[in-house]
């Protein structure tokens, strides 16, 4: 008997505007796309629109992106003329003034730092809204917020060793020492990302690691992820406490869900610390885990209390920011990519469980409950919406 046959349905590809604004946020020197990248993304028919200076923080001269076929303009208002707005940090509410309806934003979301008039005016916008910092990949990882932990882990260790120098009033200890000479001990808050490659770096560079943290899983994991066995211990008062006593470097990566990063080291266990000693509150961004923390910035980011230098810059990511940016334009480029061969940004939500993820407003609609019940507005089901579309 005949049979059905199936047929594949085409995909109509379609080309995509992208306007990249200057980053107005205080320390923030990162971007979202390396010229590079922009290359490819002209090469494949699309269009993208750079406000000039964008990418100087970053050490990316408005000449690389002309030269990759980039279009360099000097007004703000002509950026946001792009059907995709592309930012590192949220739009401040004096930016979404310059928004029109119906297009797409993608930036971090940092629901923290917003209020209700801010997610009122998104709304008001019509615009649909994507947090790059909630996009899944295949295996279900964050590679947005995976990548800028690993830089953060990474760079808070180089951090701590300059700290510890003469220059910064520090102990005058190398982190890994020599032959003849006992290494700088480290004791890392926290088995996510961050404390991984921190204990990577540390440990690189010749450091005594010692991790705590209250899940046996993820200290279980760190352990089989470094190839070493290190000193591994649940956050017990008296035993963290003697651990900073001796400690040169203490690095707090604790992250919460729940929005703020519980204080586990309090100001009496910070007054046993040597002088001399580091402390890089890599959580500070959430409240920070060291008692005596507190917010630093890039241009003064050393505050000594009790004897002890504390780093609580929140940005990490942007002291490097070349780095940081190159890594960011390797995630999104590709996304770019399969928006355009998929037939734009509805298909793609369609086609794409980990990028449907990101989407928190919909041509004006919230669909995100963490949001809704937040700042008790309305949601839909995004299932739903796009049904109904």
């Amino acid at each position: 008997m005949p049979q059905e046959e199936r047929l594949e349905i085409g995909r109509e590809k379609r080309a995509l505007y992208i306007g990249i604004p200057k980053e107005t946020s205080l320390q923030e020197n990162r971007i979202g796309l390396a010229p590079d990248s922009v290359r490819v993304l002209i090469n494949n028919g699309h269009k993208v629109i750079i406000e000039a200076g964008a990418g100087e923080g970053s050490s990316f001269p408005d000449g690389y992106y002309r030269d990759a076929g980039a279009k360099i303009v000097y007004s703000q208002k002509e950026v946001f003329d792009a059907d995709i707005i592309l930012k590192v940090e949220p739009p401040t509410l004096k930016e979404l003034d310059l928004f029109k309806p119906g297009q797409t934003l993608m930036s971090a979301l940092q629901i923290k730092i917003h209020n209700k008039k801010y997610f009122d005016k998104l709304i008001e916008k019509k615009i649909s809204a994507i947090a790059f910092d909630y996009i899944q990949d295949n295996e279900g990882m964050f590679p947005v917020v995976r990548s800028m932990s690993e830089i953060a882990g990474n760079t808070a260790v180089l951090v701590a060793a300059e700290c510890l120098s003469n220059v910064n009033n520090g102990k005058g200890v190398m982190l890994g020492g020599i032959s003849g000479v006992k290494p700088a001990e480290v004791v890392i808050l926290g088995a996510g990302t961050v404390a991984e490659f921190s204990a990577r770096s540390a440990m690189g560079l010749g450091a005594t690691v010692k991790i705590f943290d209250n899940s046996l899983f993820r200290l279980r994991r760190l352990q089989n992820d470094l190839h070493e066995r290190i000193f591994t211990s649940t956050i017990q008062p008296k035993l963290l406490s003697d651990a900073l006593a001796k400690c040169d470097v203490a690095i707090g990566a604790i992250r919460s869900f729940g929005g703020i990063t519980s204080c586990v080291v309090t100001e009496e266990m910070v007054q046993e610390m040597s002088k001399g000693s580091v402390i890089i509150d890599v959580s500070i961004d959430q409240g920070g885990c060291f008692e005596t923390s507190e917010i630093t910035s890039h241009e003064n980011p050393i505050m000594v209390k009790h004897g002890v230098i504390h780093y609580g810059v929140p940005n990490i990511p942007s002291r490097v920011a070349r780095t940081a940016s190159i890594s960011l334009s390797n995630i999104f480029f590709p996304i770019f990519i399969s928006i355009g061969d998929s037939g734009g940004i509805e298909k793609m939500l369609r086609l794409d469980s980990g990028f449907k993820n990101g989407l928190y407003l919909y041509n004006g609609i919230l669909t995100n409950k963490l949001i809704g019940d937040r700042f008790d507005i309305p949601y839909k089901d995004l299932d739903l919406l796009l049904a109904s579309y």
